[in-house]
């Protein structure tokens, strides 16, 4: 059984996939840390990721492997755990510029795929209900405001004793939403079939019991 959980950044996806993989005894497959690996991969050598045609370039070079260690995923790059590396605010602005990219897309898509097709998963991103997965059996479109967005993106990072502004986390969401729904290749967007959770004035428990019901619910009917 395939679960797809798409939605704008920091809505909560992996958080909340990881939450209900855990209850359903899926495997949990966070596509975001993938485009994170990749970006980081350029980030370190010095490359423009908005120079399209020298990235897609060097896509060949890049070698990413997902191991699960205590039911944690733990992602590889070249051989290093990046697993830490990759949740860096500016990581994740830069893996909305590369993620527009087709050859990108392409070599993660394919892994994507391969590792939905041999087990039961869930697994969130942006484009996972209307591209990666279309025959997902369940599909969910989480979202939350952009101002609910910022500030559990603030408490997150102010929690871990970073020092951040919460008007610019925000103003930095708007901007991504913005990549993401307009890129040329796979923009964000609600699959036909997807069932929309809006999760501002929801807590994390009530977010996890509701997409629960949603399997459920699918598994009853069939």
């Amino acid at each position: 059984m395939n679960i797809a959980i798409d939605g704008p950044a920091g809505a909560g996806k992996s958080s909340i996939a990881k939450l209900v993989a855990e209850r359903l005894s899926f495997i949990y497959i966070d596509t975001g840390a993938m485009y994170r690996t990749m970006a980081l991969y350029f980030m370190n050598r010095g490359i423009n990721t908005k120079d399209q045609m020298l990235v897609e370039s060097r896509c060949e070079e890049i070698d990413i492997r997902i191991h699960y260690e205590n039911g944690e995923q733990q992602i590889f790059l070249n051989g290093d755990n990046v697993s830490v590396k990759i949740r860096e605010e500016q990581v994740g602005n830069e893996a909305s510029v590369v993620a527009s990219y087709g050859k990108v897309r392409e070599k993660l898509v394919a892994l994507q795929r391969s590792m939905a097709a041999s087990s039961d998963v869930i697994m969130d991103g942006r484009d996972i209900g209307t591209v990666v997965l279309p025959d997902a059996d369940v599909k969910i479109y989480l979202t939350a405001s952009s101002a609910v967005r910022a500030e559990r993106r603030y408490k997150e990072l102010t929690e871990k004793g970073a020092v951040c502004d919460l008007k610019k986390i925000e103003e930095d969401i708007k901007i991504r939403d913005y990549q993401d729904m307009n890129r040329e290749i796979s923009p964000l967007k609600q699959a036909e079939d997807a069932v929309l959770v809006d999760s501002s004035d929801m807590t994390i428990d009530q977010v996890i019991e509701e997409i629960i019901s949603i399997v459920e619910k699918k598994r009853s009917n069939g």
